[in-house]
């Protein structure tokens, strides 16, 4: 308060009753500031998109928010707010008769939590990016994480809600065959189809009718997240220009799936976050560009949250980058040894700190390198020395 508060809801019952004015009373105020997003989100009367996934959902909000906000003004999720303090936030910050339509992030590491994010934002429309290896310590598994995150499409199954389906993802159609109000995306056969023309290095898909873009975002595993983009934006009737600008348009620079030309490499910069499956991915894109693999550089950080699985998803990972056969592979992170157990030719460092030092002793010239790892990590630093 001394540093210019007007108000506090406080779980101090004494404390409130000293200053009516200036303090509430309530026994939990966090579920107090749940208990009034949801009352504020009931004074709505504009179209919420609930967003949710393993991997690409901030990304693909991103998008999503640039396509739509060629026609209509948009209140979205910033920066990283997607749990049960940040969706709260994000709802209170929808402004009745200034913003047209909302999208609201919606992130979990267990069972049960989109449920409660849905009751809070009642979205009136919903998105699953995919399913994949993301937070597995508190999924338990594949199978827990499938049903932690159709969470969504069930609430909007039973509200009567419109959820967007991407067809290329093995399990979701079926997680969405409940909902009567189906639009698809991006297989031929789909409301909304679209192609991936190429992803060396940027991302260029032709759009359902025919346009071809060529985005500012690297990875053909970011190809699903434009495609939703522009399903999005033409089943709200945005014009397929505006679509195709507002894809072109968007330059990422929150750490995720970022082009960075440095004065002597070319760096894909993809340090946000790390998982099994975006990691799986992220190689494979690295790995089908058309460069020399001797010329490639691959530095990766430990992937978090995979509890019991940490270890055999390392070792996996070492498979995999074993069979690429990469010419210089970075591991990084206590977890990291095991990927380098399966993985002979990569070199090991127990810490970040380690790797600077390595790094600061080399030149890199004319390669093209690979930054990956969870955000706790931090190997965004890393740039500044290739």
């Amino acid at each position: 308060m001394a540093q210019g508060a007007r108000h506090a809801v406080v779980d101090d019952a004494a404390l409130a009753a000293t200053d009516a004015a200036r303090y509430t009373y309530a026994p939990d105020p966090l579920v107090a500031l749940q208990q009034l997003a949801r009352h504020h989100r009931r004074q709505l009367i504009i179209p919420v998109i609930g967003i949710t996934g393993s991997n690409g959902k901030t990304t693909t909000k991103e998008l999503m928010h640039a396509v739509l906000s060629r026609r209509y003004r948009v209140q979205y999720t910033t920066g990283n707010l997607n749990n049960h303090i940040g969706v709260p936030l994000t709802l209170l910050s929808i402004r009745p008769g200034e913003h047209e339509l909302a999208i609201i992030e919606m992130g979990a590491n267990h069972e049960g939590e989109i449920e409660l994010l849905s009751q809070l934002a009642e979205p009136t429309h919903g998105l699953i990016t995919n399913i994949g290896k993301a937070h597995l310590e508190g999924f338990g598994g594949v199978e827990g994480i499938a049903r932690g995150k159709s969470e969504l499409f069930r609430f909007l199954a039973r509200t009567g809600g419109t959820v967007f389906v991407n067809t290329a993802d093995p399990l979701l159609p079926a997680l969405a065959a409940p909902v009567g109000q189906r639009v698809s995306y991006p297989n031929a056969a789909d409301t909304y189809p679209a192609q991936l023309q190429s992803a060396t290095p940027q991302v260029v898909l032709r759009l359902f009718e025919g346009t071809v873009v060529t985005a500012q975002i690297t990875g053909g595993y970011n190809f699903p997240n434009l495609a939703a983009a522009a399903a999005v934006g033409a089943y709200f009737a945005v014009p397929a220009a505006d679509i195709a600008a507002a894809l072109a348009g968007y330059a990422p620079t929150n750490n995720r799936s970022q082009l960075v030309r440095t004065a002597r490499n070319e760096v894909v910069l993809d340090a946000y976050n790390a998982n099994p499956s975006s990691m799986a991915a992220a190689l494979t894109s690295f790995a089908a560009r058309p460069v020399s693999a001797a010329d490639q550089v691959v530095v990766l950080g430990d992937m978090f949250e995979l509890g019991t699985e940490s270890a055999a998803e390392h070792r996996i990972l070492g498979e995999l980058l074993t069979s690429q056969g990469f010419g210089t592979i970075l591991l990084c992170g206590s977890d990291m040894r095991y990927a380098a157990e399966a993985c002979p030719t990569a070199r090991y460092f127990p810490t970040k700190a380690a790797l600077t030092g390595w790094l600061q002793t080399q030149a890199f010239s004319h390669r093209q390198i690979l930054i990956k790892g969870s955000r706790g990590m931090g190997l965004e630093t890393l740039v500044s020395l290739v």
